[in-house]
């Protein structure tokens, strides 16, 4: 692509489209106040794990499902027990991780 100087009717075309956008008062002043963030905000709490961003509860929440299925597997041997701490203990780990880097600051 070159790095020259649009054409003529190029440069019209554009100019048109930039008056038209200057006179939308709704997007300038969304345009104005928009603030950029390095994670979006979660629009769920399951989705608070995936932001990176965990609260306390729900790692806490997590840890003590985590927990149950442990200590359930252990018990009673069962396999849905077993699979389903398999499923739950990995966001656990790595939701935990998450919350005490944002604690210790790194």
């Amino acid at each position: 692509m070159a790095l020259g100087r649009l054409p003529e009717h190029e440069q019209r075309v554009l100019d048109e489209i930039e008056r038209t956008l200057c006179r939308d008062r709704r997007l300038d002043r969304r345009l104005r106040t928009l603030r950029l963030r390095r994670w979006p905000g979660p629009t769920r709490p399951s989705a608070r794990i995936a932001s990176g961003r965990p609260h306390g509860r729900t790692v806490a929440a997590l840890l003590a499902v985590s927990v149950a299925l442990m200590v359930t597997g252990i018990v009673t041997s069962a396999p849905w027990a077993i699979g389903a701490f398999a499923v739950v203990w990995p966001p656990t780990l790595f939701a935990a991780f998450r919350l005490l880097c944002r604690w210790s600051g790194g």
